[in-house]
């Protein structure tokens, strides 16, 4: 009986060792892990970019409409003097 106990345990732990992945499927699996990882990191550099680009679109328009207000109030204050003078601004 002790035999075949040995011999069974020793057919179960065989099988259990042979029923792990091999060599081949570690590397596929350690390969699909690695391009997980890049596809991550692109997709961050890939919003990284686009958020940097909306600072500067924001900061572009935000210097534009700025220089329309100081070139609004430049009209305004030339107009003032203008009129003080009394002349027309041509």
């Amino acid at each position: 009986m002790k035999k075949v106990f040995t011999l069974i345990t020793l057919a179960g732990l065989f099988t259990f060792v042979a029923c792990g992945p091999s060599a081949k499927e570690r590397a596929a699996t350690e390969k699909l892990r690695q391009d997980s990882i890049i596809a991550v990191e692109n997709a961050k550099a890939a919003e990284d970019a686009a958020i940097a680009q909306r600072v500067a679109d924001s900061t572009t328009a935000y210097a534009a409409a700025e220089a329309a207000k100081a070139n609004e109030a430049a009209k305004v204050v030339e107009a003032a003097e203008a009129a003080k003078k009394g002349g027309k601004k041509k």
